[in-house]
């Protein structure tokens, strides 16, 4: 799950998925071998994939800082140049409107600086991903969905942008107040919209083909009272071999849905611990918990951002031919130092998110009851996430919990539940011990 402001889209069609490697599943006896299981399931990693994982997710940590660093430096260009300035009185000069003249701004802005950004965007999304075996995609397809993704941004961002500048023409002395409630309403309502509209322009959804693994998945959404009697399929193949699955949506949108790689790459007793995950967030109101948890983030950035601004203006404004707080070409800087914020407070967002994952872990495996399903799950995110940081790491970079803290978690469930009729049954047709 997670928190991005405005949208992110998802990343050669057809292309033939290989052959998963067998994990070997390890014999427990009881707790005394908790650990033992845990390293036994890391161990079947090869070396260099955790090399590369490590190598990868790494790479983020920096990338985190030349995202946040790239705001600033883009904001910089547009208000020093004057082009910033430039695009109001353009838009000033189409309409009189306030309202207008914010949204033809929105979108100049938008378009300058997906322009600016591009290389950044390029290398993030397309070669990096090539580079490290984790897209299907050819350039010209990646292009098309930035194009997608782009005109969404186009249609979405002026309108959640000309509102907040609204609240802060109406209510200048409180504006951070109310700004935040209408970017907090705007979220809820992405997310409402989101399963529909927005996640069918990427991918094709379909129902899931009638099977006895669709069987055990809608009754375990019944069984947790999700609102959901069908499941949808959708080809994420075509952009990215990572697996993935969500029950996204609010106020009668809700859709439980799995991407092709986990139908083909997992087996039935993972796709089941993913998706009794998944179901976790919806039981466990992980979305309604997060609108408020985030949303006094968000109320506390928004305070920074207005101090920020008007000690800015004060100091720059005439420089930048910056009017006041209220003049729309200033959004540069508003944004510039509202991604500062974001990253400033990366382990605090990071604490939130990972604290939702971890107790939507333990709802999918007392939900679910695979255990070796979800450890295993949890090797295969090891193509794109680090297994074993250490704490102070994973405390800052992680947005889920780690992989050997999933795997642990899952073999001391399994060790408490080992006499249990499902899992002694199964424990009776497994294959090898290590």
């Amino acid at each position: 799950m997670g928190l991005k402001i405005l949208l992110a889209c998802l990343l050669l069609a057809g292309a033939a998925v290989a052959a998963e490697p067998q994990l070997v599943t390890p014999v427990m006896h009881g707790a005394s071998d908790v650990d033992a299981a845990t390293m036994a399931y890391l161990h079947q990693l090869a070396p260099e994939a955790a090399a590369r994982s490590d190598a990868y997710f790494e790479g983020g940590y920096w990338l985190v800082l030349w995202d946040a660093l790239l705001g600033v430096v883009i904001a910089l260009i547009l208000l020093r140049t004057g082009f910033a300035a430039r695009m109001r009185d353009v838009a000033e000069r189409i309409t009189r409107f306030k309202f207008l003249q914010t949204s033809i701004f929105a979108v100049e802005y938008f378009l300058a600086v997906g322009v600016l950004s591009f290389p950044m965007t390029a290398y993030e999304g397309f070669f990096r991903e090539h580079k490290y075996g984790l897209s299907n995609q050819t350039f010209g397809q990646w292009m098309g969905e930035q194009g997608k993704g782009l005109v969404i941004t186009l249609i979405l961002g002026p309108i959640v942008v000309s509102l907040i500048y609204l609240v802060i023409r109406k209510l200048p002395r409180t504006w951070a107040v109310w700004g935040s409630i209408v970017a907090i309403a705007f979220i809820v309502f992405a997310s409402a919209i989101a399963p529909v509209y927005i996640a069918p322009v990427f991918n094709t959804y379909k129902p899931l083909a009638e099977s006895p693994l669709k069987e055990k998945i809608v009754s375990l959404a019944r069984a947790n009272g999700i609102p959901s009697h069908e499941v949808w399929e959708f080809d994420a193949s075509k952009q990215t071999k990572r697996m993935s699955a969500n029950v996204s949506g609010l106020f009668g949108t809700t859709r439980i849905s799995m991407n092709d790689n986990l139908l083909n790459r997992a087996s039935p007793e993972e796709v089941q611990a993913v998706l009794g995950h998944e179901m976790g967030h919806y039981v466990l109101n992980h979305v309604y918990k997060g609108v408020v948890e985030f949303g006094l983030i968000i109320l506390v950035m928004f305070s920074l951002m207005k101090a920020g601004l008007e000690s800015a203006n004060r100091r720059w404004g005439a420089g930048w031919k910056l009017r006041d707080t209220a003049d729309i070409a200033g959004l540069p800087l508003a944004l510039a130092i509202f991604g500062l914020l974001f990253f400033v407070a990366t382990p605090i967002t990071n604490s939130v998110i990972r604290s939702s994952e971890a107790e939507a872990d333990m709802f999918g495996l007392n939900a679910a009851r695979q255990p070796d399903g979800f450890a295993r799950a949890a090797l295969h995110l090891s193509e794109y996430r680090k297994m074993n940081p250490g704490p102070v790491e994973e405390f800052i970079f992680f947005d889920h919990p780690s992989g050997w803290n999933r795997i642990h978690r899952s073999m001391v469930w399994k060790a408490e539940h080992l006499n249990d009729p499902d899992l002694a049954a199964a424990a009776s047709g497994t294959g090898r011990a290590l």
